[in-house]
């Protein structure tokens, strides 16, 4: 009972931040282009506290998932003082922009803290050699610092990587500081095979999402499937025994037994091999020092940030389907399962940016949709069709809850 009780008021805690900055963007924003805020309300439903201020009325409501503000001339325009709709299209720009902005910004502070305490990033200095790599073979030292490749500048092991995942297994010309003395060398960096079926696994053996075009695809795994046994074995929801089993030498054909629903099914596949490039150096952290620390918090935050818009294109163009989204009941799982504050913040930052992002796709009902009508308006000197507009909004609604309805009951199957 107790731990239901935490694992609800780090929910109610984190959406209820979430939710609270979002509002309160576009409420500061309002207030400072002089538009009137007829309500601030965070929750849905049923009010459980109210407050009347000058202006503005402060309601907390039941259903805590999700805010508004409800200001003068916003959804029937009006000619009132104050009025959302007399407003300049800059300044209603603006107020719409500002609640995504401040989640946004408030992800990239949380992450960038989190990860500049976290300690220094790692340099392009060589701490150790790997036996039968490229980088031993080819002549590299320990103490080496590789200092460019393929003409790309080389400060860290996150500019190497790229370096290499680029060259893709091709020589290329790596310049090394050795002692003060500058060197070049040609490397050819070692290809490495990897078996993968592309399932990625809960900590049940519950598969949450199949990566498209896998072997899994083909043959017929999906998400939601649980692995009963993989090559006869029984896996009891030990995850540990499918990824020692998938990863076994000399394994090209594997056999899994399926729970899908209340049926058992089995499917025979052949893996995916993939090729990876390693130059086989394992370089030394960056000294510890403030500056170091700044420096990695910054490079964690921008792969953060690319991460949340590379998982939106793989969502637009086909790679994740809509079965692979998590809603509020998949959310709130995550959230309670989370260990410790670091963790919790963590999540807290990850969703903050994907609530912000997501709000300014220009889908009806969402902020980036308002925008989308406002910069319509414009282009066209005059304002949309008010009934136009309403139903624009309506539909995209009715969209948005249909998807949230989908997405839920896939979070619940997931769960369950």
């Amino acid at each position: 009972m107790i731990a239901f009780f935490i694992s609800a008021l780090k929910i109610i805690i984190l959406l209820g931040v979430l939710i609270t900055i979002h509002e309160l963007g576009h409420f500061t924003i309002a207030k400072l282009c002089k538009v009137k805020v007829n309500e601030f309300a965070i929750g849905f439903g049923p009010k459980i506290w109210q407050k009347q201020g000058k202006e503005t009325k402060y309601t907390l409501r039941l259903i805590p998932l999700g805010g508004y503000n409800s200001m003068e001339g916003e959804e029937e325009r009006s000619e009132k003082e104050g009025s959302f709709s007399k407003a300049s299209i800059p300044k209603r720009l603006a107020i719409v922009i500002a609640g995504a902005t401040v989640n946004i910004l408030f992800a990239i502070i949380v992450y960038f803290t989190l990860s500049a305490t976290s300690g220094t990033y790692v340099s392009n200095e060589i701490g150790e050699l790997i036996d039968e790599y490229a980088a031993k073979e080819a002549g590299l030292q320990v103490g080496d610092k590789i200092i460019e490749g393929n003409g790309q500048k080389i400060n860290s092991k996150k500019d190497l990587d790229k370096v290499i995942e680029k060259i893709q297994g091709k020589e290329t010309e790596f310049k090394i500081e050795r002692k003060g003395e500058i060197l070049s060398y040609k490397i050819k960096p070692t290809e490495v095979y990897s078996k993968v079926t592309g399932i990625y696994l809960d900590d049940k053996c519950k598969i949450i999402t199949v990566e498209k075009g896998s072997s899994s695809e083909k043959n017929g795994i999906k998400a939601n499937d649980v692995i009963l046994k993989i090559n006869g074995i029984d896996i009891n929801g030990d995850r540990n025994v499918v990824l020692q089993e998938i990863g076994k030498e000399g394994l090209n054909v594997m056999t899994f037994v399926l729970k899908r629903g209340n049926q058992e099914v089995t499917i025979e596949l052949e893996p995916d091999y993939v090729s990876t490039y390693y130059l086989g150096v394992n370089l030394k952290s960056a000294e510890d020092t403030f500056l170091n620390r700044c420096i990695n918090g910054g490079m964690k935050t921008e792969e953060f940030l690319f991460s949340i818009i590379d998982n939106l294109k793989q969502l637009f163009t086909g790679n994740v389907g809509v079965d692979q989204m998590m809603g509020p009941v998949g959310i709130s799982e995550v959230v309670a399962k989370t260990d410790g504050i670091r963790e919790f913040f963590e999540m807290m930052a990850l969703i903050s940016l994907s609530l912000g992002v997501t709000n300014l796709l220009p889908i009806p009902a969402l902020d980036g949709g308002k925008i989308l009508i406002l910069l319509i308006e414009w282009i066209r000197r005059k304002p949309m069709n008010e009934q136009t507009e309403i139903n624009i909004q309506l539909a995209g609604f009715a969209i948005l809850i249909a998807i949230s309805l989908y997405v839920t009951y896939n979070d619940i199957l997931r769960i369950f």
